[in-house]
């Protein structure tokens, strides 16, 4: 079960995103991942709370910098979790914040990565094939 903290910055953040205050919950988003507490979680707690962000739709498509703080600091987690679990998802969640923090060399390699894990598991799946588009994106 996750921490009461992890529950309540989590619960903050969709607040604020709710009420249009994206900024703020951008914030929110990088605080808690900076946090060295935030890696003393489970790994299943900091996925939820990383795909949360990560995997949120945005309306513009340079992204503001409180965004791209805010994927900055999912790095450091996101790589911690891919190296001890050797999840496609934590690699395709990685990338994902490597394309925004601008480091698209990095993103290949996490990419690639991931998707050769996926395809020697399940080469048929949806994550197989998004990460082959995010392979060929960058």
């Amino acid at each position: 079960m996750a921490s009461e903290h992890l529950i309540q910055a989590v619960k903050q953040i969709a607040s604020l995103s709710r009420a249009g205050q994206v900024e703020q919950a951008y914030e929110g988003y990088r605080a808690l991942f900076s946090d060295p507490v935030f890696q003393t979680y489970g790994a299943e707690d900091q996925r939820r709370a990383l795909k949360l962000m990560v995997h949120t739709k945005r309306r513009e498509n340079i992204a503001p910098p409180y965004v791209v703080e805010a994927h900055r600091a999912a790095i450091a987690p996101l790589m911690e979790l891919a190296a001890a679990f050797g999840e496609p998802s934590d690699f395709e969640m990685l990338g994902m914040c490597q394309v925004l923090a601008g480091d698209e060399q990095g993103a290949s390699v996490s990419f690639r990565a991931g998707l050769n894990i996926e395809r020697s598991r399940n080469p048929q799946s949806d994550l197989c094939g998004s990460l082959m588009k995010w392979v060929a994106s960058v």
